[in-house]
């Protein structure tokens, strides 16, 4: 496997910043006033911030959620340019600690921003680069970590997209084989029809519609790791022959098919590119064709948190409903059948894979290094609480063509 991306992620994260003059010594003038600065724009987060000398602040007057400790001049005044990655990159680097629940820090963080309405002055969407190569790059960086390093936290299959879970006790590997019927019963899917699966993972929801729905599916994936081992899999449990598995970008899709499927995709494909991949459905969907959506949005346009683009899922977006309706649907004149939020299954879901990769840590430092650890650490906490506290969306929309055989109410969904 090419490791280019791998080794560059822990580069970045572990560069040794240039350190002020006043680094290792007692607070000075410049440094108390920083921290009263930041006081004075963060007050009312139930924290205290502390410097590398002790010198303190409590940004509220209610019980702290727990203490940040600023451990040089350097990530102090970084802290005040560009809070969100640097913030990010100090705490994986080791030089900003965080002293209690790291969750509990997010959720008062979290929830100040949508007290206050400082979350909505958030930095607006931008227009990145996605090309093929872009996109390929973008993908390679993230899903092709390796395949021992997804194991050690995922379910079994291997899912790495929102579980389904019918009651919150449900376990794991039990909630994301509900997802999976639960996306089967939306579209109603029957034996002997086709499906395009645009963005398959490592292959779980395409093997089961073929196990227990009889279909054929093309699922398609530009990740050398997840088709590697979707393929092997398919093999393994004597699916080949009604599952294929092309590693190909979703803008060559040319199949027909009955139903058209994208689970976790969308959030990669960039804004820009939207209409194109309306014209890849609309070209692929049969005239009496249904499909469902399923991708992290938001409740208004802007961008993702600028420090989990630049460190951990470049190039992606998660966008709005009325983005997906005006810019994929309506240009296909597809019709939109349902919506279902499931924000709170999505925080669920991380709350599990937190819990495993921490039982993990040790295996995942010895593989790539204890600032690895804390950047990952970071990134699930905060996704987690972008969820709980309604930051993110986790949508499902269904859509058909308008000569599609769609149900008449719900109740099949629930059978």
């Amino acid at each position: 496997m090419d490791d280019t991306p791998r080794t560059r992620t822990i580069e970045v994260l572990t560069a040794e910043p240039v350190r002020g003059r006043g680094a290792a010594r007692a607070a000075g003038r410049l440094d108390r006033w920083v921290l009263a600065r930041m006081r004075r724009r963060l007050q009312g987060i139930p924290l205290r911030v502390s410097l590398w000398d002790g010198t303190s602040v409590s940004l509220a007057d209610t019980a702290e959620a727990a203490e940040v400790v600023v451990k040089d001049r350097h990530t102090l005044l970084a802290l005040v340019r560009d809070p969100a990655v640097a913030f990010g990159d100090a705490y994986a680097g080791g030089r900003l600690e965080v002293r209690g629940d790291l969750v509990r820090l997010l959720e008062a963080v979290y929830g100040h921003w949508q007290e206050t309405r400082v979350g909505h002055r958030a930095e607006p969407p931008r227009r990145q680069p996605s090309g093929r190569e872009q996109a390929r790059a973008n993908i390679h960086y993230h899903y092709d970590l390796g395949n021992d390093f997804y194991r050690l936290w995922l379910d079994e299959q291997l899912v790495y997209t929102c579980a389904y879970f019918p009651t919150p006790g449900t376990p794991l590997e039990e909630a994301q084989t509900a997802k999976f019927d639960h996306v089967c019963r939306k579209v109603r899917l029957r034996p002997g029809e086709t499906v395009v699966e645009a963005g398959c993972g490592w292959g779980a929801l395409a093997l089961h519609m073929a196990r227990h729905y009889g279909v054929t599916v093309k699922a398609y994936n530009i990740s050398r790791e997840q088709i590697r081992f979707a393929r092997a899999r398919a093999k393994a449990e004597g699916l080949d022959g009604r599952v294929e598995f092309v590693e190909d970008d979703y803008r060559n899709l040319r199949s027909r098919c009955d139903v058209f499927l994208s689970v976790g995709m969308l959030e990669h494909v960039g804004q820009q590119n939207y209409r194109v991949f309306a014209e890849v459905i609309d070209r692929c969907l049969a005239p009496n064709g249904r499909g469902l959506l399923h991708f992290i949005g938001r409740d208004r346009p802007r961008a993702l948190n600028a420090w989990i683009r630049k460190r951990i899922f470049p190039g992606a977006y998660p966008p709005t409903l009325g983005e997906v309706a005006r810019e994929v649907l309506e240009p296909a004149s597809l019709t939109v059948l349902d919506v279902e939020n499931l924000r709170l299954h999505y925080a669920l879901t991380l709350r599990h894979w937190r819990a495993r990769f921490e039982e993990a840590a040790g295996r995942v430092s010895e593989m790539f290094g204890e600032t690895f650890v804390r950047a990952w650490r970071l990134y699930l906490a905060g996704s987690e609480v972008g969820f709980t506290t309604g930051y993110l969306q986790l949508f499902q929309l269904t859509f058909a063509r308008a000569a599609a055989d769609t149900a008449w109410t719900r109740a099949e969904l629930y059978r």
